[in-house]
Formats: structure tokens, sequence, C-alpha cells
């Protein structure tokens, strides 16, 4: 009998072991659940999600993707659920004080601990981008790299806050939450989308623990990062990152301030064409294959297929886009006007890792090197 490729991909899922733990910590009991049992020294794919959501509804729909099937064979992944926000969570009793986001970041180290980990690639949403961000400032030796969506690096202005109260008097709390995932375009458009996602906040959420993780996220601090200059010692992302953002996302501007706080030679800024809030339920396909990219970046799966992503940008100004596998590579660079071009088996100057090329460390001929470089990807 032949095997079809989906009927292969389908037996390695199921021979992929689950495993659910709790781990304790001085800030409460986490929730975790490892797939896969960790390779030697590789790290380990840690995941965060998002306010309304867990570890399920964030990103089933992207690790059940027939394209993830290959990634799921080099690494273990590890999903961390936000205390009390994990399917049949009991309710924290009255006067529990939930952690700040700080002191989330904090319980990663011990969840490291628990299952036997020295590092991990971290992939975080929203609230959980904000989180695996911290944890990275704090333990750089932990983080070997990071996939943030909707990354947003600034405290919850005054003017936010007030927004947030005056609509609680008009809107349930779900609402809230909805604006926060979604753009507008796909709340007034795809009612299927956001009627599924509603169901999810209001029937697998314990709805009091959700409003404790909720009021942390918004009482958040600014993220301490700057944008590193040269022989100075700032705090900043020492892991390459990739930012991701759909273009109908309502973290846009967010996403893109974040950009410019970080190492523009280790970042990464994607923008997916024709995406909204959640690339990785919207787009699993093409944000799958720019992972695959970004951990080939860091020297692992260097003969990882690549099929999907149309590896093109828009830029202005003096950032670079190089964005590369073993097959191709395009690159975009022309003042204030956009191109994108695609060539085959192309070569320009580029920078070597210590353990494999990056595609966040590109230069073109011609274009000054003393010149701040970032990189920016539209697919």
């Amino acid at each position: 009998m032949v095997l079809e490729d989906s009927d292969v991909e389908m037996i390695i899922a199921a021979e992929i072991e689950e495993a659910e733990h709790d781990v304790e910590t001085p800030h409460g009991r986490v929730h975790c659940t490892m797939k896969g049992a960790p390779k030697g020294e590789r790290p380990v794919i840690l995941t965060y999600h998002d306010i309304g959501l867990n570890h399920k509804t964030c990103w089933d729909n992207l690790f059940n993707h027939e394209d993830m099937s290959e990634i799921m064979q080099h690494f273990a992944v590890c999903h961390v659920d936000a205390p009390g926000q994990h399917e049949g969570a009991n309710t924290f009793s009255t006067g529990y004080e939930y952690p700040s986001m700080d002191q989330l970041a904090e319980t990663l180290p011990l969840v490291l601990k628990h299952f036997g980990l020295k590092s991990v690639i971290g992939m975080g949403t929203g609230a959980g981008a904000y989180i695996l961000t911290q944890f990275a400032l704090d333990y750089p030796n932990m983080v070997e790299g990071l996939m943030l969506i909707n990354i947003n690096p600034c405290a919850e202005g005054w003017m936010n806050w007030a927004a947030h109260k005056i609509s609680g008097w008009t809107h349930a709390e779900p609402d809230t939450i909805i604006s926060h995932l979604f753009g507008k375009e796909e709340i007034n458009h795809n009612h299927d989308l956001i009627a599924t996602y509603r169901h999810h906040i209001l029937n697998t959420m314990n709805q009091f623990n959700l409003h404790l993780f909720v009021k942390s996220y918004e009482s958040r601090r600014d993220l301490e990062i700057e944008r590193p200059v040269p022989g100075s010692n700032i705090r900043t992302l020492k892991c390459h990152s990739l930012l991701v953002v759909g273009d109908n996302s309502p973290a846009v501007e967010a996403v893109v301030e974040c950009n410019t706080k970080l190492d523009p030679t280790k970042t990464t800024l994607l923008k997916m064409a024709d995406c909204g809030g959640m690339p990785q339920v919207d787009q699993p396909a093409k944000l799958t294959e720019a992972f695959k990219y970004f951990i080939q970046g860091m020297g692992y799966m260097p003969s990882a297929s690549m099929t999907r992503l149309v590896r093109s940008r828009t830029a202005s100004g003096s950032s670079i886009a190089s964005m590369e596998g073993n097959r191709s590579r395009s690159h975009t660079h022309d003042g204030n006007r956009s191109r994108s071009h695609t060539n085959e088996g192309s070569r320009s100057r580029s920078q070597t890792a210590e353990r494999g090329r990056s595609h966040t460390e590109g230069a073109m001929d011609g274009v000054d090197q003393s010149v701040p470089k970032s990189t920016e990807v539209s697919c």
C-alpha cells in the first residue's frame, strides 16, 4: 500500500505524545502541555496565548496544520496557559491577587526547570508576546529566538484606559476582547469567525479568571527596550526576533513601534497582506513557512521544504529586506519607492551567524553599511 503525504503527516502527528503538567510557582500554578520529547540540546518551542484565549483556541489551528508536521518532527512544543485560563480551570477565590505581566514572565524559568529545558524558541501573541519578551529581557540565555504576533511594548495610556472604562459601561467584556483580537474589517464582515471566538470566550473560558488576566494585561508597564547604539549598553532583546502582524490587525501601529526599539540586525517585521488579527488562524500556511525561514536563520532545519510563501516586501527609507532559504531570496530597497523581486539562487553580502546564516542580517550592493537597517517583509 502506498501512503500519500497527507497520510504520513497524520501518522506522524498521531505518534507525537502529549502530556499535561501543572507547574507550581510563587505566582500560582501554571498549566503546561508538552507535545513531543525534547531533542538533546535543541531548544523547545514554547507558546504563550493572548487574553480571551488558551493554548488550544490560540494555537491549535496552526499546530494542526499539515505544514507544521515537519517542524514538529524537529522540535518538541511546550504550550503554556496563563494561570486559570486553561479549559476546566477552577475559579480563583475572591480576593485572589492575579500575577502581573512581570510576575507571569518570572514563572517561565520554573517551567523550563520542571521539564529540564535549557532554552526555548518563544512563540507568543498579544499578552503572551509581551510576557515572552519580558522573559527574554530578564533571562536572555534561556531564549534563542522569538516569534511575536501583535506585540505591544507600551503600557496602556490613560486615553485607552478611559475608553475601556467607558466601553465597559455599555459593552460586555467579551466585546472588548474581540476588539483586541480582531480588526474592524473582520468584526464587520467575517461573522462566522467572530461568532466562533465569541463562543470560545463565553463557553471555554472561566469568566472570573479571564477578567483577572485582562486586568493584569491592561495594567502592564512599558517594556524597557530601546534600539541599541554602537558603544552603548542599552536594554533590548539579544535574540533573533520575528515580529508578525496582519495588515488589518488592530495592533499594526504597536508592532511597528516595537520594531523601532529592537536591534535591526536581528529583527524581521512581517506584515501579512489580507490578514487580520490572528495570522495563526487566518493564514497558517504562510505563517508556518515564515517561521521555518526564521528558525533556519538560527541554524536549524537547513533542508526544510519551502513551497508556499511568496517573499515580497514594501519598505521606505533605509530599511532592507533579506529573507532567504536554501532556494531563493528577495530583497528590496529604493528610497521611498517600493518594489519586490525574487532572485533564484542569488547571493549578496551577508553576515554569518554562529550556527547558520541569518535571514535577518542582509545587505545589498551599493548601500551604505553604516546606515541602521531593519528587515521588513510583506507577504
